[in-house]
């Protein structure tokens, strides 16, 4: 390798690739802000009323199908399916109310 310089001078700085790069820099830093994981908060409120609507769910879809096969067997119909129906409700109340009543973790 020689001493020499090649036949190019140095690029000088260059007012658009200042800019452009600047703008990049812009890009890339409000992509990374869309991109972060949202507040927790958010996160465990959504949790809670997953929680709730299961419970809710469980209770009426549950004693419903206890009290349908009480009714079948038994031949009780219509009064075992309400009966546990009611129970099903006040059990997924009473869980509700016991979720809503927990400190936040």
């Amino acid at each position: 390798m020689s001493d020499e310089q090649s036949g190019r001078e140095p690029v000088g700085e260059d007012a658009r690739i200042d800019s452009l790069d600047e703008r990049l820099k812009a890009a890339r830093q409000r992509e990374d802000d869309r991109n972060r994981p949202q507040v927790q908060g958010a996160d465990a409120n959504y949790r809670m009323g997953s929680k709730v609507l299961a419970e809710l769910l469980g209770g009426l879809i549950g004693g419903g199908l206890i009290g349908w096969v009480i009714d079948r067997f038994a031949d009780t119909s219509p009064w075992g399916l309400l009966v546990m129906l009611f129970l099903g409700i006040i059990v997924a109340f009473r869980n509700i109310i016991r979720i809503s009543n927990r400190r936040p973790d």
